[in-house]
């Protein structure tokens, strides 16, 4: 009975790996699938095209879409973001970690709960806000709501990397002769290489992936990031809708982070778990 029971518990993990992936994956292949259909067989349920065309991302690339300016648009948000989260939450985090005062751990559960606020209870008064200060159609007005909701997660993880880090590298580097700031560039930035670097591609996932922001803060075409201009594609009658475009657009947006994720997995992976670990 007992040996009959084990290969089942050894392919059962297996299993549900498997069911996982492909749950996770069919989208994205029924995405990639349309997007190589020819636009007169868009609504084909055949798990493959049965003409191979690239004129949905043809199409995508029209001069009157603008696709290409939205990409850059959002390539923008995106790094200034990430960049402005990662110099702001390492101070601040490496700050959290090393100093002893008096309610920091109510500091750092109330950094945790502004990201708990939904998106769309802040978009009102961002809107008064940005309308009064002339910042409407601007990048400042899609990147400081962005960082607002990507520090919090960023410090917190940070803060927990930088904890199981000795304090005795800090002071054997003043020791030989570093400042405090020097010992915290040329020596704990380095080691905290893996959880920078895990943080950063979580937040440009982040950046780039969001759209109730700069749909509610923009409103001219030229400044429109990719998600808002997928989603105002339309046929070529102008009210239809276009499914082999969007696809095409999803798979083109898509596939960069795919294969970043997929490039710099072990490094991904190495910064989410050392954090945990003394």
């Amino acid at each position: 009975m007992t040996s009959s029971a084990r290969p089942w518990k050894r392919w059962l993990p297996h299993a549900g790996v498997a069911v996982i992936v492909l749950y996770c994956l069919a989208p994205f292949y029924w995405m990639t699938a349309t997007a190589f259909r020819r636009p007169s067989d868009q609504f084909d349920l055949s798990p493959l095209p049965a003409v191979w065309s690239l004129e949905n991302f043809r199409a995508v690339f029209a001069p009157d879409v603008g696709f290409g300016w939205a990409l850059l648009n959002s390539l923008v948000v995106a790094s200034v973001t990430t960049l402005l989260t990662l110099v702001i939450g390492m101070t601040t985090a490496y700050a959290l970690a090393r100093l002893h005062f008096r309610g920091k751990n109510a500091v750092l559960a109330l950094i945790i709960a502004c990201s708990m606020f939904p998106g769309i209870s802040l978009i009102v008064p961002l809107l008064k806000l940005f309308t009064d200060i002339g910042w409407i159609n601007t990048y400042q007005a899609m990147v400081l709501p962005s960082l607002s909701f990507a520090l919090p997660l960023a410090v917190w993880n940070l803060t927990t990397f930088f904890r199981q880090m000795p304090v005795e590298l800090e002071q054997a580097a003043m020791v030989d002769g570093c400042t405090p700031g020097q010992a915290f560039r040329k020596v704990i930035v380095p080691l905290a290489a893996p959880g920078v670097f895990t943080t950063a591609i979580l937040t440009f996932i982040m950046a780039w992936n969001e759209f109730i922001i700069a749909l509610t803060m923009v409103n001219e075409k030229e400044m429109q990031t990719v998600t808002v201009a997928i989603s105002k594609f339309v046929g070529a009658q102008g009210h239809e809708q276009p499914f082999g475009t969007q696809m095409a657009a999803g798979v083109i947006v898509t596939v960069p982070l795919v294969l970043a994720v997929l490039i710099f997995q072990r490094r991904i992976i190495a910064g989410l778990t050392s954090g945990g670990l003394k």
